[in-house]
């Protein structure tokens, strides 16, 4: 049996991490999207384990081969993208292919799979909650911090492009939520 999809899109701090990582422990049998980087790899990282690694000449052709679901560069020679031909890989083998990506990215992706794809957009109570959580983690400069919030502000636009939004108010009821209608949507 062919798997489904699963995309999840938030603007930094939302909560999207969290939320994911709970629902690989309910038994739905979810599998994360391996990605392609043309990043070196870290540490113990794997190619074909954490993300495929690519150069960037060779994330170039397969962008003109037309390889990807979608990809970005985020900086100069610093690709990530979603390939097809995986994605099909973990469907046939039976598995629900979880995606963690932007939000452009998450429009791309249901727009190719359509009815096979839960779109789920996490979305924070307010920008003002957003600000607490970013600056309550303790990681980035304010300058950073600021950029999150203007690209949050961006990415807030596209909730309504998504097939479930959720607030990530109360944790708790968040996972609830997320857990229901993906629940309702695998069982379809």
């Amino acid at each position: 049996m062919c798997g489904k999809l699963i995309i999840f899109s938030a603007p930094s701090g939302a909560g999207k991490s969290t939320m994911i990582n709970y629902l690989l422990t309910q038994n739905l049998h979810l599998a994360f999207s391996i990605s392609a980087t043309s990043r070196p790899p870290r540490g113990k990282e794997q190619h074909g384990v954490e993300y495929f690694f690519l150069s960037p000449e060779e994330f170039r052709q397969r962008i003109a081969n037309n390889e990807f679901l979608e990809y970005e560069e985020v900086y100069k020679d610093r690709f990530y993208g979603t390939l097809k031909a995986q994605v099909e890989t973990q469907l046939k083998a039976g598995q629900n292919v979880v995606f963690d990506v932007d939000v452009v990215g998450g429009c791309n992706i249901k727009k190719f799979y359509g009815g096979r794809a839960l779109s789920i957009f996490i979305q924070p109570p307010s920008i003002v909650e957003l600000r607490k959580r970013l600056e309550g983690r303790g990681t980035d400069e304010p300058e950073v911090i600021e950029s999150r919030i203007a690209k949050a502000k961006f990415e807030l636009s596209f909730a309504d492009k998504f097939d479930a939004v959720i607030i990530n108010d109360q944790l708790e009821e968040a996972r609830a939520k997320a857990l229901k209608v993906i629940k309702e949507f695998l069982e379809k």
